[in-house]
C-alpha cells in the first residue's frame, strides 16, 4: 500500500460508474455477458475495484457472502470481527488513517453498531468508509424486518440503494466517491433478493488509491460536546443540501403510455416494471436525502402517483411531506416482501392470478419446519434441559431450534448475547423453586459476540446463574464463518484460539465445568449439580458441528422392529434420521452418524437407558 504525501486522491471509479442522469446504466454489450454474479459477490468486487485496503464484518444472513467473497482479493486486509460494532470501528480507524474501508452486516447488525454509526456521520471520514446494510424482508432468517434506511436518515448518513447486481457493483465504487467528496460515511442498504439474486455483472480492474495522508484532528476526530455541535450544524448546514443536489445523479425514468405513475426504488423497481410495463417510473437510487427538485418536475401534471417500496413508508412520508399527494401503503402492505401479484391485487384485482404457489401443485407438500442437523450434539444439551424442566433463557444461533417441537426446550430468544442478561432478570423475579430451574444457553461465536459482557455484569452483580455454552468451534448457523474460538481466520490461516473455559475462570466464575452433550447421563448430572449451586457457574457443551466435522461416530444405528416396543421415546429426540415407514420406526443410514443419542433414551436397547432410569440414576449418584 501507497500513502500520498500531497493532497487528495483525485482517481476516479472505472468507467461505468453509475451515474444515470447523464449517462444510462453500466450493461454488458451484446456478445459479452459479463461475469455472473450475486449481489454480495458485486458488492466485494465492486470493493476490489474501488481500492478498498480493509474489510470486516460479522457473518449475518443476508450479508455473509460478502465478507467471504472479499477474503479472496489478497489486496484486501479482510476479517470477521467479534461483532458489527467493532468491525464498524476497525473500518472507521482504517478511514481515519487514511484507507477506503468497507464493513458489511445484516440489518440487526447495524443495532449492535448504532453507537460507531452516529458518531461516524459526525466525524467524517479520511478514505472513503461504506457500511453495507443487508435487511431482510419476509424475514427469511432474522428476528425482525426493520428498515435501516430510517436508522441512516435519523444519523443523516446517506443511503444508495441497488435495484440489480449490476447496481450494487456501481453503487459501491459511486459510494465511496461520494464518502470522500462530502467527508461521510455512505450507507448501502441492500435486501435479500439483491443479496442472493444472481446476474451479468460487467466488472473492471482495480483502481490503485493510495492511502491518504493521516492528520491529527482533534476538532474532527474528538467527539467533545463542542465538537459535535459544530460538526452536527456543518451537517445539516452544507452535507445535507450538497447530498440532496447530487442524488439526482441516481435517478432513472421511464415514461410510460399508461394513467399509473410510480415512484420507486430498489427490488420493488422489477416488480413495478413486470407487473405495469406501460407506467411512468421514477426510480431513485440514492433514497436519501430525496432529490427534491427532480421529484416534483416528474410527478408534476400527473393523476395518480404510487410509491412502491418494502417495509416502512420512508419515501411516501418524505415525498408525502414536500406537498405532494401520493398513495402508498394505503394500497400495499407494511409488513413482508412485495411481489408482482400483490401489486396487482392492490392496484388491477382483474388481472391478478390468486393463485399460491403451492396451490396448482398435484398434492399437498408437507410443511417442513427448520431442525436440528441429525447427530447434533446441542439436542443432547437441550433434550436433558427438557427432562430437567428447565427454564431456558435462549440465545440466537443455530441452536435456537432447540424451541421448536419435540424438544420445546426453550422459553425466550429475543437478540444476540441477550440469553445470560435476561436470565439475570428473570432470576430477580422468580421465585426459588423457579430460579433453580433457571438457565441461560448461549452459542460460542454468539458468546463472543455480546454475551461476555453479560456474563461480567452477572458476576459483578452477586447474580446465581448457571449459563451454558453451547461450543461447536464455528459459527454455524450462517455457514461454518470462523470466530474467535476456533483458531482459524476468515482465510484459514491459524489464529490465536480463546479458550472459553480459561476465559470464564478468569472473569472469576470458580465453577467452569466441561459436559460431552453426547453423553445424555452425563450431562444431565451436570447441569442439574450446578442448578443447584449457590454461585454463579459455566457449563461449556464441548463437541464440535456435526456438519462441519463431518462426524461418524460408528456404523448408522439400526431399529429392530421386532424388538421395538413403539414407545417411540426415541422420536422425542426430534433427530432428522429417525423416520416412520410401512408402520415401524426406521433409522435413515444416510443421515445418521452413529451419536447413540436414541440408543440411550430406548427403553428395549441393551445399550440404552430409558428416560425414567436415567433420571433415577443420576439422582442415586
Amino acid at each position: 500500500m501507497k500513502r500520498t504525501t500531497g493532497q487528495k486522491s483525485t482517481a476516479k471509479p472505472e468507467t461505468g460508474a453509475y451515474v444515470p442522469k447523464s449517462r444510462a446504466l453500466t450493461v454488458p454489450p451484446p456478445g459479452n455477458p459479463g461475469k455472473l454474479l450475486s449481489g454480495n459477490e458485486a458488492i466485494a468486487q465492486a470493493a476490489w475495484e474501488a481500492g478498498v485496503h480493509v474489510a470486516c464484518g460479522y457473518p449475518g444472513t443476508p450479508s455473509t457472502e460478502i465478507l467471504e467473497a472479499l477474503s479472496r482479493y489478497p489486496e484486501i486486509s479482510c476479517e470477521w470481527s467479534t461483532n458489527e460494532k467493532v468491525a464498524l470501528e476497525i473500518a472507521l480507524g482504517a478511514s481515519f488513517a487514511g484507507a477506503r474501508a468497507l464493513v458489511s452486516m445484516k440489518h440487526v447488525g447495524l443495532n449492535v453498531a448504532a453507537d460507531p454509526f452516529f458518531s461516524a456521520a459526525y466525524t467524517g471520514v479520511n478514505g472513503g468508509l461504506v457500511v453495507v446494510s443487508a435487511d431482510d424482508p419476509g424475514m427469511h432468517s432474522s428476528q425482525n424486518e426493520q428498515d435501516n434506511r430510517l436508522i441512516a436518515a435519523a444519523a443523516r448518513v446517506p443511503v444508495l440503494e441497488p435495484s440489480s447486481s449490476q447496481e450494487a457493483r456501481d453503487f459501491v465504487i459511486a459510494a465511496f466517491e461520494i464518502s470522500e467528496r462530502y467527508d461521510i460515511p455512505v450507507m448501502l442498504r441492500t435486501t435479500t433478493r439483491i443479496s442472493h439474486g444472481k446476474a451479468p455483472v460487467k466488472v473492471g480492474q482495480r483502481n490503485s488509491i493510495e492511502l491518504k495522508p493521516y492528520r491529527k484532528l482533534p476538532a474532527k476526530n474528538i467527539l467533545l460536546p463542542h465538537v459535535s455541535r459544530a460538526r452536527h450544524s456543518g451537517i445539516e448546514a452544507a452535507q445535507i443540501p450538497g447530498l440532496r443536489r447530487e442524488s439526482a445523479q441516481y435517478i432513472q425514468i421511464f415514461e410510460g403510455t399508461s394513467h399509473l405513475t410510480f415512484v420507486t426504488s430498489g427490488p420493488s423497481y422489477h416488480y413495478v416494471r413486470e407487473a405495469f410495463p406501460d407506467a411512468s417510473v421514477m426510480k431513485l437510487g440514492m433514497v436519501y436525502p430525496l432529490p427534491h427538485s427532480e421529484i416534483r418536475a416528474f410527478v408534476k401534471g400527473r393523476q395518480r402517483v404510487i410509491v412502491v417500496e418494502e417495509l416502512e413508508p420512508f419515501l411516501e412520508q418524505r415525498i408525502a411531506a414536500m406537498g405532494i399527494p401520493v398513495e402508498g401503503k394505503n394500497l400495499l402492505p407494511r409488513c413482508g416482501e412485495l411481489s408482482v401479484d400483490i401489486l396487482r391485487s392492490a392496484l388491477e384485482p382483474s388481472r391478478a392470478s390468486h393463485v399460491s404457489p403451492s396451490s396448482s401443485l398435484p398434492i399437498a407438500l408437507p410443511p417442513r419446519p427448520p431442525v436440528m442437523c441429525a447427530g447434533c450434539s446441542h439436542r443432547g444439551t437441550f433434550y436433558a434441559l427438557k427432562q430437567l424442566n428447565a427454564i431456558v433463557s435462549g440465545d440466537v444461533g443455530c441452536y435456537t431450534l432447540g424451541a421448536l417441537a419435540p424438544l420445546e426446550a426453550v422459553d425466550c430468544s429475543i437478540n444476540m448475547g441477550a440469553s445470560i442478561s435476561m436470565a439475570h432478570g428473570m432470576e430477580k423475579v422468580l421465585d426459588e423453586p423457579e430460579r433453580k430451574r433457571l438457565v441461560a444457553v448461549i452459542g460460542d461465536s454468539t458468546f463472543f459476540h455480546s454475551g461476555i459482557s453479560g456474563l461480567i455484569d452477572v458476576l459483578y452483580n452477586g447474580a446465581n446463574t448457571t449459563t451454558i455454552i453451547l461450543d461447536n468451534h464455528t459459527s454455524a448457523m450462517t455457514g461454518h464463518q470462523a470466530h474467535p474460538g476456533s483458531g482459524e481466520t476468515i482465510g484459514g490461516e491459524v489464529a490465536k484460539r480463546i479458550d472459553i473455559p480459561m476465559l470464564c475462570k478468569s472473569l472469576g466464575i470458580e465453577s467452569v465445568r466441561i459436559s460431552n452433550p453426547y453423553d445424555l447421563l452425563g450431562t444431565l448430572r451436570i447441569i442439574d449439580e450446578e442448578q443447584r449451586r449457590e454461585a454463579s457457574s459455566v457449563i461449556v457443551a464441548d463437541a464440535p458441528c456435526a456438519l462441519k466435522a463431518r462426524l461418524k461416530f460408528d456404523v448408522p444405528a439400526t431399529i429392530n422392529p421386532n424388538h421395538c416396543t413403539h414407545c417411540f421415546a426415541c422420536t422425542q429426540l426430534g433427530c432428522p434420521a429417525i423416520e416412520f415407514e410401512n408402520n415401524h420406526l426406521q433409522i435413515n443410514p444416510l443421515l445418521c452418524i452413529a451419536c447413540g443419542h436414541c440408543g440411550q433414551v430406548c427403553a428395549d436397547c441393551n445399550a440404552g437407558l430409558d428416560v425414567p432410569l436415567i433420571l433415577e440414576l443420576m439422582h442415586q449418584k
